[in-house]
């Protein structure tokens, strides 16, 4: 099974793994989540050669607040997993896997531009979605949604661009 592969191969790196109606799920530190995605791409037991998705959870009144989940295939193989990291409010970063997974560049964009999380070491990151004035995060619980947000002039973005201020 492959959740037992796993957990005989990172050990203490995984915080927890569980199986629940066929969907294995893993759990893991931020500080070593970039070496273990390197991992489970390049070693061929696991070849995770593919990621579906990535995204996030905000649970506004836990610790840790937000959860960043992967979705990996390995189309080789034939088998799948969600890896989860746990990230604090108050820093809210993961280190970015665009290293790994070249897919991984703009779903890293859109989960900064809707949650606020940065992604350590992205080539680019910057909104994607909204505009670089609007103020807030809006898929945040905390985020009011009726908030007035600054009105921003109208332009032609072929002929002058926006270029973003970070």
């Amino acid at each position: 099974m492959l959740i037992e592969k796993i957990k005989a191969r990172f050990g203490a790196e995984i915080l927890s793994a569980q199986n629940e109606r066929d969907e294995e799920t893993f759990t893991i530190d931020r500080e070593r989540a970039y070496d273990f995605f390197r991992a489970l791409r390049d070693e061929p037991d696991f070849d995770f050669n593919f990621l579906t998705d990535l995204t996030a959870v905000d649970w506004l009144e836990r610790k840790p607040r937000f959860d960043v989940v992967y979705q990996l295939n390995s189309l080789n193989l034939a088998h799948r997993i969600r890896v989860k990291i746990g990230v604090d409010g108050t820093e809210p970063w993961v280190s970015s896997v665009v290293g790994v997974w070249g897919a991984a560049d703009w779903l890293e964009r859109e989960c900064f531009d809707m949650f606020g999380i940065d992604f350590k070491g992205h080539p680019d990151l910057r909104r994607i979605l909204m505009y670089d004035s609007f103020e807030g995060h809006p898929l945040r619980k905390d985020y009011h949604y009726n908030k007035r947000q600054p009105i921003v002039p109208e332009i032609d973005p072929v002929v002058n661009p926006i270029r973003s201020s970070r």
